[in-house]
């Protein structure tokens, strides 16, 4: 038990890692700066988000079902996207009738979801890598999430820090979205049959609380044609790695 879990924590703690790097970005960029690329870099986030959901998240909770019925797999993932969406919409709304509530606080919330069942597959993989095969695909797939995390690090800090926090609570603000990688990296090994199980119920409910923010948060507040190709780029970006790499 030790190995597979020193292994799941090394994994997960290099996609933690991406996303500290990623939110660190914002101590790179001024102000006004970040005010101009906003834009930009919330398309990228979207595109980078939707593609995560589709390529990460869906379709490897389809995978997972594959020897469950059509009807069973559609049902289970549609409705593991369905309260996903529920969960982010009630959530906007518990934001709307609090004024002190952070405007950013459903892109910190997505993010903070969609990392815990992916924390959970890198924990996962290294563990059943533990006996050294699956170490290539295992060390892929965390090189293929921490490259997406440190997109995401940097599309929860640098909005924080546009809309007024100080750079160093940005940056930890972005830093903790990711902490939850090592933690249920460690908790899926130790409670891997029963949590497994869960998986395609986990993955499909991120992907629509990363679905609902996309079509709600970033999208409207990209705007425009930088907005639209930042989209466009993240969304490729994601797709061919997460093809490349899967």
């Amino acid at each position: 038990m030790l190995r597979p879990l020193m292994l799941a924590l090394l994994g997960t703690s290099f996609t933690f890692l991406m996303t500290a790097l990623g939110a660190a970005t914002v101590f790179f960029f001024a102000r006004k700066v970040c005010e101009r690329a906003q834009g930009a870099l919330l398309g990228f986030a979207a595109g980078v988000m939707m593609a995560a959901s589709v390529w990460s998240l869906i379709l490897p909770a389809l995978d997972q079902l594959a020897s469950a019925g059509r009807a069973e797999s559609v049902l289970t993932v549609g409705g593991g996207i369905a309260l996903g969406s529920a969960f982010l919409l009630a959530l906007d709304v518990f934001c709307e009738r609090r004024e002190k509530v952070q405007e950013n606080v459903l892109l910190l919330a997505a993010i903070t979801l969609h990392n815990i069942p992916e924390g959970m597959a890198v924990g996962l993989a290294f563990a059943l890598a533990a006996d050294g095969e699956g170490l290539a695909s295992a060390a892929a797939l965390a090189l293929g999430i921490g490259v997406q995390n440190f997109a995401e690090g940097a599309a929860v800090a640098l909005p924080l820090y546009q809309s007024g926090q100080s750079k160093l609570r940005a940056f930890v603000t972005g830093v903790l979205s990711g902490a939850v990688e090592p933690l249920f990296g460690a908790l899926v090994v130790l409670a891997a049959a029963g949590i497994h199980a869960l998986m395609p119920w986990l993955l499909s409910f991120a992907a629509g609380a990363m679905l609902y923010v996309v079509a709600e948060e970033l999208l409207p507040r990209a705007g425009g044609r930088r907005g639209t190709c930042g989209f466009l780029v993240g969304f490729l970006f994601m797709m061919v790695l997460d093809v490349a790499l899967g």
